[in-house]
Order: C-alpha cells, then structure tokens, then sequence
C-alpha cells in the first residue's frame, strides 16, 4: 500500500474543461471545477485556462476548498526554437508554482507535435533525427538546473503525438539527460494508448519519477482511432481516456511498485473526457473510491 504520509492524491482540471478543445466543458467554472475536486476528496490539483493568474486570487480560492497546485503543464519548443524563447517562459512559469507550493513541472516537448492537429495519432508521428535528439537532451538538462536553482523538479512528460511517445523514445530522453536535472512524469494511459508495456517502464524508471498521472483507456476506442486513422483530439472526443477503474488498466500492479520504491509525491487522475457525456464531478468520485481500495490511500 502507498504511504498516506508520502503520497498525494490529485485530479487535473481537464475533466471539467479541456484547454485543447474549450467547447468541451465550456459550460464548467473554475469555482465548480476545484469545488468538485475537493468534493470527490482530492487534496491537490494541476492547472487550467480557466484558473485565476492572479496567485493571491487562486490561493485563497484553493485554501478555501483545502487542494493544492501540485504541477502545471510547460511547452518547451527545444527541438525547433532558440533555447533562450523556451527558458525565458519556463522561468516565470517555475516561479508561478513555487508561489503556489507546488514542489515539480510537468514539461512536454512540443516541437514538431501533432498531438493538437488533425493528423492521425498512430501514422503520422514525427520522428527526431540526431541532432534534433541532441537539443532535446541538452535543452532538458539546461532547464533541469534553472529549475533546481528555484526549487523545482523538472519532470519529463511523454505524450501521444509528440517527439518523445514510445518506451524506446522515453529510453533514448532518459539516458542522455542528468538524472539529478531531469525526472520523468509516469502517465499510465498514454504508455497503453500507443502499445507499450507501462508496467516496464515504470519498473525501469520509478527512481526517476517524479509525479504520476493516474489515465486509463477504453481500448475500443483506442482501436477505433487507430482503424479509421483519426487525430488524438478525435480519440479524446470519442472517449479514449477514462478515469482509473473505468478502462482497461489495473493499476495495482503500478501501485506496488510505487510503494516498493517508497515514492513520494502526487498521483494524480487525469482523464480528458467530454463532460456533457463523462459527468466529471461522478467520475472523479468513481476514480477516487477505486484509488482508495487500490492503493489504500
């Protein structure tokens, strides 16, 4: 069992409004959006569009509604921009969450993404060249040692439709950066959406993580989007993503490992679904009651 001392439990604000498609959930505030979560008994959250800037503003709200900002999303654009234009954004972006407590970031490599285009997921994926790979490695370790000097854990987000997707992508990041500069954010459900043994790779990197994004699949849909060659939006919209003890998943196995390396940290659910069909507030209480006989917290 995970250690309730060590451990966290969060939920990201992307099931209630979707930052990539804003008509998904548009309906939805922020003030039902983090009443909800704590409603459901989550304790920290991850950042949308629709959170106040202002972070007197946000922590008071937050405070009220007892969550805490535990990571928030960061594009970097190493493989395709001056490394200067990405860092110049990731400083005001660490500073932003060390005011709000949160001890990691979550960065994604968006170069050369497709993961918000209507190309499809599993054809069209863009594959670096070795110098491209370089300016990754070098660019996250550079980051890695601003956001240390602030306080922050830098964490690796892998991701359908980006540069870094598969398990032999996540190895070839992994072993050309800084292990003390760069961790990785474990995401269940994009590791089973492209066909890779998650459970391996969490085996292989649990010392490095740093924070874990708890998603499930529905596998039928997953199979849909790869039939008819359809977009990652399309896949999300169909309803690919699902909350832990929704889909295919069983996260038990991912738990033990956790608690066998003592990880501490966040884990936090993160299922982008459309809210007019996936009520987000009864899904987050689904994932919370499934968390809580899973892993005991």
């Amino acid at each position: 069992m995970l250690s309730k001392e060590r451990v966290h439990l969060g939920i990201a604000p992307i099931a209630w409004t979707n930052d990539d498609m804003p008509d998904l959930g548009a309906e939805n505030t922020f003030e039902q959006c983090v009443s909800e979560m704590a409603l459901a008994g989550f304790t920290g959250c991850e950042v949308g569009n629709k959170f106040p800037k202002d972070t007197v503003v946000l922590k008071k709200a937050l405070d009220l509604r007892g969550i805490q900002v535990c990571n928030a999303w960061y594009s970097t654009f190493l493989t395709t921009a001056p490394y200067e234009e990405t860092e110049k954004g990731f400083i005001q972006h660490i500073r932003f969450l060390k005011e709000m407590g949160a001890k990691v970031v979550g960065v994604s490599e968006q170069g050369h993404s497709i993961q918000g285009t209507d190309k499809a997921i599993f054809t069209e994926k863009y594959v670096m060249d070795d110098k491209e790979w370089e300016l990754l490695c070098t660019g996250l370790n550079k980051l890695g040692r601003v956001a240390r000097e602030e306080g922050i854990a830098l964490t690796f987000h892998h991701h359908m439709g980006t540069v870094v997707q598969t398990a032999a992508e996540i190895d070839r990041m992994m072993e050309n950066t800084d292990p003390e500069l760069v961790g990785l954010l474990f995401d269940s459900g994009h590791l089973a959406y492209c066909g890779e043994d998650y459970l391996a790779v969490l085996k292989k990197y649990v010392s490095r993580v740093r924070h874990v994004h708890l998603k499930d699949i529905r596998p039928e849909m997953v199979k849909k989007v790869k039939d008819e060659s359809l977009s990652f939006l399309q896949g999300v919209r169909l309803g690919a993503f699902t909350v832990p003890g929704d889909g295919s998943i069983d996260f038990g196995p991912i738990f033990d490992v956790l608690a066998e390396h003592d990880y501490s940290g966040y884990v936090l659910v993160e299922a982008e679904q459309d809210p007019a069909v996936a009520n987000p507030l009864e899904y987050a209480i689904r994932a919370r009651k499934y968390i809580a006989e899973k892993a005991g917290i």
